[in-house]
């Protein structure tokens, strides 16, 4: 596989340069001196050949990665998938809170998985590919992601529609309109105009007496209505709505057959900022967090049992038929358990 412009031999050493040769590894590589030895009758052929010790070209000593495919984000995943590309085979390395039992990464793209997460946010974690050579890549950092704890049931993002991204149960929009969110990206909220608009969603989002969190962004400057409810068209048979007071505070009530726990937050909310609501049953009755902080607990009437056949509704009161909201919802989220406080603030200051 070697050659060289160099074709002539002198009797001691020899210094040649070969051609330009690829990447890769050379073994098969010889070198042939020949002579003709002439005399008046005849002439004589010598010759002498070596065999060139096995040797590797390695063009770049700086392999490169690069991301192709980030964690699926914001998800309950705890082992989630994350693609790259190397220009290089090699031994991989991690760094900061991200591990995985994938340590050795091939030419193109690799897929791997990272060990279990716990739920919170992750901005530190790298990825650094070594050659054979003991070539060091570039520092790959991964794109920032959020693990959402688990027992999430339900989730609306609102990014460009009403479906949910965890669950199986679609919103069905009635007018609310697509708006700037709390991230002041366009189309990733609902905007609510207080007069007929609303979202409606399936029966049997939360059902029983059991544990469970919701929470939800919003942010409106209005004096009243009715944000969120779960509540039936006639008779109190185990509901909960989340009401927007005239003062501009924010009361969660539930009943079954006499009212249950509520709670009403400590400050006017209607200031045309968002805000994050989050509501949580547990023990004998639940709690009201406030920008991920509690807010209001309540235990004295005990914990409301759901009845399984009562759709839910942003911004509007089936009971009353009316009630409607004015106002925008970001990212609601729906939980089968209580959410502990330092969850809830991890998901107040990291979650999508």
């Amino acid at each position: 596989s070697c050659s060289s412009s160099t074709t002539i031999a002198i009797s001691g050493n020899n210094t040649i340069t070969l051609s330009s040769l690829s990447d890769g590894t050379y073994a098969d590589c010889t070198i042939t001196v020949s002579k003709t030895i002439s005399t008046e009758n005849s002439e004589k052929k010598l010759s002498g050949s070596l065999t060139i010790t096995s040797f590797t070209i390695e063009t770049s000593s700086t392999p490169l990665i690069a991301e192709v495919t980030a964690v699926t984000s914001p998800d309950n995943d705890t082992t989630p998938n994350y693609t790259f590309s190397s220009t290089t085979t090699g031994t991989i390395t991690y760094g900061g809170s991200c591990t995985s039992v994938t340590t050795s990464a091939n030419v193109d793209n690799n897929t791997i998985t990272f060990s279990t997460l716990s739920s919170g946010n992750y901005s530190n974690c790298t990825i650094k590919v070594t050659d054979s050579a003991g070539n060091e890549s570039n520092t790959l950092t991964i794109t920032t992601f959020t693990v959402l704890p688990d027992g999430l049931i339900a989730y609306y993002p609102f990014d460009g529609n009403a479906n949910a991204k965890i669950g199986t149960l679609n919103g069905t929009v009635s007018g609310a309109t697509l708006s700037t969110g709390r991230n002041n990206e366009s189309n990733t909220a609902y905007s609510f105009d207080g007069v007929d608009d609303y979202i409606e969603i399936g029966s049997g989002m939360l059902s029983g007496d059991g544990e469970f969190s919701i929470l939800i962004w919003i942010n409106t400057s209005s004096p009243s209505g009715r944000i969120l409810t779960q509540r039936d068209r006639s008779g109190y048979n185990g509901e909960y709505m989340v009401d927007l007071l005239s003062d501009g505070k924010i009361k969660f009530s539930t009943y079954r057959d006499s009212y249950k726990w509520r709670v009403t937050s400590s400050s006017a909310l209607n200031d045309g900022n968002w805000h994050h609501l989050a509501f949580v049953q547990q023990d004998n009755g639940g709690k009201m967090y406030l920008n991920g902080s509690l807010d209001q607990t309540d235990n004295s009437n005990g914990k409301v049992n759901l009845l399984s056949t009562i759709k839910t509704y942003l911004g509007y009161d089936n009971r009353n038929s009316g009630a409607y909201y004015t106002g925008k919802v970001d990212d609601l989220k729906i939980y089968n358990r209580a959410l502990s406080a330092s969850e809830i603030q991890t998901l107040f200051y990291t979650s999508d």
